[in-house]
């Protein structure tokens, strides 16, 4: 039997098509990859997240010399939100990146590890999260929800 996955999403051609909150949140994650440590990469991750009781978080990637010691801004945020608002759902959240080293003007996609931490917060707040991927310009992308970026997740179900 053969089966398959079919992946919708939203694809604005910039920004200024996003919904007014969106695109706020957009601008906040382009703006924060100033602040990611990335000495070694030179491409700079910033996003940002609104949690359901409105509070805004942001994380940047923190690049260790000791590979793989860094951490990206997806897990950064992650970090934040659970340690300053412990099981609150993360409504939306933005992505986005700047690279010394080439074109930033199309959407980039979370990394494996991102993913399963995206998926697995979402699991444990019981909710998902509307995910904006975009770079310092160009088009946007924009999911609903992390099963979107990991079909296939592995998930603390299959540790129990």
């Amino acid at each position: 039997m053969h089966k398959q996955f079919q992946i919708q999403f939203e694809e604005y051609d910039s920004a200024e098509g996003l919904p007014k909150e969106d695109a706020a949140l957009l601008d906040l994650a382009r703006n924060v990859t100033k602040d990611a440590y990335a000495p070694y990469s030179r491409f700079r991750v910033g996003a940002a997240a609104r949690l359901s009781n409105g509070q805004i978080v942001t994380g940047t990637n923190q690049e260790n010399a000791s590979f793989p010691a860094g951490i990206c801004a997806e897990r950064t945020l992650l970090s934040v939100a659970a340690s300053l608002c412990p099981g609150v759902p993360i409504e939306s959240l933005a992505v986005s990146y700047d690279s010394e080293r080439g074109a930033s003007d199309r959407p980039i996609s979370p990394c494996g590890i991102c993913r399963q931490s995206l998926q697995e917060f979402e699991q444990r707040t019981g909710r998902s999260m509307r995910i904006i991927l975009a770079g310092q310009s160009g088009k946007v992308l924009v999911l609903e929800g992390s099963a979107t970026l990991l079909p296939f997740a592995f998930s603390s179900d299959e540790l129990r």
